[in-house]
C-alpha cells in the first residue's frame, strides 16, 4: 500500500535521534570550549560575547579572537578529517582506513614542509606560540595536496590488486607514513636552528594556532566536500554492497573512487597545512558512528561529522586543562585515545 513499515520507521527515527543528540552535544560543548581555558569566561559571557556585549574588553578579546576561532577550527578540522576517513573507508571497503593508517597525513605534513623550508611560503621563529605563519595559504595547501595525492594514488593502486587485504593496506600506508616522515626529516636537516624548531612545534598538531584567517580557508575548502560526500551518500552505500552491485545500479565505481580519494586527500592536506597532523580522528570517529547508526551513509556521514568535531573540541578543551597556563598539543591527546584503540580494532579483525 506504498506504506513505511512502522518497525523500519521507528528505526530510522533513532539514528535521526542520534544525529540531533549529537548535534546538541556539539553546541554544548562549543560554548563550554570557549569558557575553559586558563583564564575562564562564564557562559553567559560568551554568548553575550558573541554579540560583542561582553561584561569586559578583556572577556570580549578573549572570546572572540581567541578561544572562538580556536574552537570553530577545532570542530572544522574535526569534521574534515572525520569525512575524510568515513569516505575511505567505505571507498577502499576497508575498515581500517584513515588519513593517518594510509599514510596520507604524514604525506600532506611533507608537503607543506616543503613548501614553507624550500618555497619561502611561511615566516618561521623559534617560539611554540606561532611557531610558523602561513603566508601563501594556496602554496602550502597545493604542496600538501600534490604529497597527499601521490599517496591516495598508491593507496588506490594497491587496492586494486589481487589479495590486497584491509591489513595489507594498512601496512602499505605505514610504509608510506615512514617514507614522508623520512622525507620531513630530511629537510629538517639541512634546516636552520630557527627553521628547525619552527617545524618541530608545528608538526606538533595543535589548533591554538587558528586565526580568522585559518578558519576561513579551512572553512571554505571542507565544507563543499563534505557536502560532496553526502550528496554521494547513497552511491556510497551501493560500493559497501559490492563493486558489481553498485555498477549495477548505474554508480560509477571507478569515477568515485579516484575523485573520493582526490577530495579525501584535499581535506586532509588543508588540515595538516594549518594545524599539522592530528592522528586518529579519522580512525575513531568513523568507527564510533558505525558502532551508533550502522553503515548507512545517510546517518554514518552526518555523525562522523559531528563525532569528529566533538572529539577535537573536547581534546582542544582538554589540552588547555591538563597542565594550564601550559596548552598540551592537541594530537598528544588525540593519540592516546586512538593508539588504543586502533590496537583493539586490528585484534578485533584477527579474531574474526
Amino acid at each position: 500500500d506504498g506504506r513505511i513499515p512502522a518497525a523500519y520507521q521507528a528505526h530510522i527515527d533513532r539514528k535521526k535521534l542520534y544525529v540531533l543528540l549529537a548535534l546538541a552535544a556539539l553546541a554544548v560543548l562549543f560554548v563550554a570550549s570557549v569558557s575553559l581555558g586558563p583564564v575562564r569566561v562564564p557562559p553567559l559571557q560568551v554568548l553575550a560575547a558573541f554579540f560583542g556585549q561582553a561584561a569586559s574588553p578583556r572577556d570580549q578579546v578573549i572570546v572572540m579572537s581567541i578561544r572562538l576561532p580556536q574552537s570553530l577550527a577545532a570542530a572544522v578540522a574535526g569534521m574534515a578529517l572525520s569525512v575524510a576517513g568515513a569516505a575511505m573507508q567505505s571507498i577502499l571497503r576497508n575498515p581500517l582506513g584513515s588519513p593517518f593508517t594510509l599514510g596520507i597525513s604524514q604525506a600532506a605534513a611533507f608537503g607543506a614542509a616543503f613548501s614553507v623550508i624550500i618555497l619561502d611560503s611561511g615566516i618561521m621563529t623559534s617560539t611554540q606560540e606561532g611557531a610558523i605563519t602561513i603566508i601563501n595559504p594556496y602554496l602550502t595547501t597545493a604542496m600538501a595536496f600534490v604529497s597527499c595525492l601521490a599517496a591516495a594514488l598508491v593507496v588506490v593502486a594497491v587496492s586494486r590488486l589481487r589479495g590486497a587485504t584491509p591489513e595489507v593496506m594498512v601496512l602499505t600506508g605505514v610504509a608510506l607514513g615512514a617514507l614522508f616522515t623520512a622525507g620531513t626529516m630530511f629537510l629538517q636537516y639541512f634546516a636552520d636552528d630557527r627553521q628547525l624548531a619552527a617545524m618541530v612545534f608545528w608538526t606538533f598538531g595543535d589548533v591554538a594556532r587558528a586565526k580568522w584567517d585559518t578558519l576561513t580557508f579551512m572553512t571554505v575548502v571542507s565544507v563543499p566536500v563534505i557536502v560532496y560526500f553526502y550528496l554521494n551518500r547513497l552511491n556510497l552505500n551501493a560500493i559497501d554492497a559490492g563493486d558489481e552491485t553498485a555498477k549495477g545500479l548505474g554508480v560509477r565505481v571507478e569515477r568515485l573512487r579516484l575523485f573520493g580519494m582526490l577530495l579525501a586527500s584535499l581535506l586532509t592536506a588543508t588540515v595538516v597545512a594549518f594545524l599539522g597532523v592530528i592522528g586518529f580522528v579519522g580512525l575513531v570517529c568513523p568507527h564510533l558512528a558505525r558502532w551508533v547508526a550502522g553503515d548507512d551513509h545517510r546517518f554514518l556521514l552526518p555523525l562522523s561529522c559531528l563525532l569528529g568535531a566533538l572529539l577535537l573540541v573536547a581534546s582542544d578543551t582538554a589540552a588547555r586543562l591538563v597542565i594550564a597556563p601550559s596548552v598540551l598539543p592537541v594530537s598528544v591527546l588525540t593519540a592516546f585515545l586512538g593508539a588504543p584503540t586502533f590496537i583493539a580494532l586490528l585484534l578485533g579483525r584477527r579474531k574474526r
